[in-house]
């Protein structure tokens, strides 16, 4: 939870009815602390602090630090002790022993694995799923990770020590033990290594025989763990990675799609700005981030929608990782249309990031391809009992093709053709009432076959298809908005040239404008289109119908039939 750096809300001083309420959440969480213990944890007078945070996942957590150390944190209402105070109390929770070799797996954030637990004699400790508890190391009692159990101590056995068995939140070397004075773990006899706890008088009167005889046991004790901790460290190393090799796939099934797409989305972003953005670039419109850099990232057989992410917009996605990881900057440069202004390169998440596999693509599919458009029509509740036959429900869009052979197959199954004139179908109640006006009920008997299907298309719901290079086709009603071209005046007469709708066939606006100032040689401003969201339109100086119709045709490719304004183009304009 704290492997990568969190967000602090807020850092307060907690109040005197705050503490009193603190103590008794604790004294409930860990009954083994006495009311001393407690109140040297929490003190009436010395300062204490509540500070608020916000995890790299988004997550509120509350964090109590005393004594210049975060004590406990708490999320989701469950109280939790840090490694600091676990360090004071030991005892506070049940501990789960683990190998050396395993520690540096659980500072990178994984699970405590139940192959790499090592059980005492007196069995492992009682707990049920869900429970807080600590992990510890071999030969010392000071915990060096927290979490909760993943299963009871009875399913553990039951499932033979496989799978995973502490679900950790926080350890030592995290984001969260970084936050306090940064000390290492104390060195606390395990009692099952052949050390017994002592204490009272008896510890004083033994502490000098056991500082002169530990200089003598650290050597002998020394070439012991130079001799067999190595195979023992080896082997227990060898099957930890291997359980989590096992438990990091289990963990990959448990993620829900949500969890998946989001790390996906990580991945991409960080290697787009890692290998794709380049400082010359910015500002860089967030739009043709995500389009151009961040999907081209995506790997082999993936597909990235930020609709399916927990943040489900990528104005939220990218305010999260400006205020958490502090790696981009985007400002509103224009109303409504926001832009990358910063990046940090120097980030050690973006330095150290590790490469996503993404297949070669051919500089030739970098090239931009004209979105496919297909005119659809949809069938109205009006038009239903003439589509009936074809098992085609209101709603469903069809091509013209499709629509005029449905309409001839029910004609002639419906034996509607006239016999004294094959040009004409005979009206029967059904076509009466999907096509004829309540004034021609009466009058009109037959129709020509051209009116009657253009009676039926008339009486049909407009829609489109558009099936982006790489992307699955999209249904959408009405007509297409073509791109929109025209000269309007700016202030002493000055001409300029507007373009709008060019996200509608997936343009970049910015590259529009850079390719038009490239070859009429004039500036060009990105402007938000008023009351449309995420719309730009480009403005260049001076009447260049004649370029921009050039431009779209030649180099772009766009169907002349999706561009309006063209016919206004000055015949003496620049070539």
């Amino acid at each position: 939870m704290f492997a990568k750096p969190f967000r602090v809300k807020s850092n307060i001083v907690m109040k005197g009815s705050d503490r009193r309420k603190l103590k008794a959440d604790i004294a409930a969480a860990f009954p083994s602390l006495s009311s001393d213990e407690l109140s040297e944890l929490v003190p009436n007078k010395e300062e204490f602090n509540v500070v608020k945070i916000y995890t790299h996942k988004g997550d509120a957590v509350t964090i109590y630090v005393g004594h210049k150390n975060p004590l406990f944190f708490q999320m989701e209402k469950q109280l939790y002790p840090t490694v600091y105070m676990l360090w004071r109390y030991p005892a506070a929770l049940p501990t789960f022993r683990t190998w050396a070799p395993v520690l540096h797996k659980l500072v990178g954030g994984a699970d405590l694995m139940l192959p790499g637990v090592v059980v005492s004699f007196d069995g492992l400790p009682d707990v049920k799923r869900g429970d807080s508890c600590a992990v510890t190391l071999v030969n010392n009692k000071a915990p060096v990770a927290i979490g909760t159990a993943a299963v009871s101590s009875a399913e553990m056995q039951s499932l033979g020590m496989k799978g995973r068995g502490v679900c950790v939140l926080h350890s030592y070397m995290d984001h969260l033990w970084a936050f306090g004075e940064k000390s290492s773990p104390p060195t606390l006899r395990d009692a099952e290594g052949g050390a017994p706890d002592l204490n009272g008088d008896q510890c004083l009167a033994e502490e000098q025989e056991e500082d002169e005889e530990e200089e003598a046991e650290h050597q002998a004790s020394q070439l012991v763990k130079d001799q067999a901790c190595p195979a023992v460290a080896e082997q227990a190393e060898g099957e930890v990675e291997k359980a989590n090799e096992e438990g990091e796939q289990a963990h990959q099934d448990e993620k829900s799609p949500q969890e998946v797409m989001d790390a996906l989305l990580w991945q991409c972003f960080l290697l787009a700005l890692k290998s794709k953005v380049k400082k010359s670039e910015l500002p860089l419109l967030t739009s043709t981030f995500l389009r151009n850099h961040m999907v081209s990232c995506c790997p082999s057989g993936k597909h990235l929608d930020i609709k399916k992410s927990s943040y489900k917009k990528l104005s939220k996605f990218l305010h999260v990782m400006q205020q958490q990881h502090s790696l981009v900057r985007v400002k509103e440069l224009t109303k409504g249309v926001e832009s990358i202004v910063e990046v940090d390169w120097k980030s050690p998440e973006l330095r150290f990031s590790a490469p996503v596999e993404t297949e070669a693509v051919p500089q030739t599919e970098a090239l931009y391809h004209p979105p496919e458009i297909t005119a659809l029509y949809s069938v109205p509740a009006r038009l239903q009992p003439l589509f009936q036959d074809a098992n085609k429900r209101k709603g469903v869009a069809l091509q013209p093709t499709e629509v005029r052979s449905i309409v001839t197959e029910y004609v002639k199954n419906n034996d509607l053709v006239d016999e004294t004139n094959k040009n004409y179908v005979r009206i029967n109640p059904t076509l009466c009432d999907c096509l004829l006006e309540k004034s021609e009920y009466q009058d009109v008997e037959t129709l020509k076959w051209d009116e009657l299907f253009s009676r039926t298309l008339e009486r049909m719901q407009e829609c489109y298809q558009i099936a982006y290079p790489g992307q699955t086709p999209q249904i959408k009603k009405g007509h297409i908005e073509p791109i929109d071209v025209s000269v309007a005046s700016r202030g002493s007469n000055k001409k300029v040239t507007v373009i709008k709708n060019l996200e509608v066939y997936a343009l970049d606006p910015s590259a529009v404008a850079i390719a038009l100032q490239r070859r009429v040689q004039a500036s060009s401003v990105l402007q938000a289109v008023p009351g449309a969201k995420d719309k730009v339109l480009v403005q260049i100086q001076g009447n260049q119908i004649q370029q921009v119709g050039h431009l779209l045709l030649d180099h772009y490719g766009i169907p002349r039939k999706y561009i309006q304004g063209l016919e206004k183009a000055s015949k003496g304009g620049k070539k």
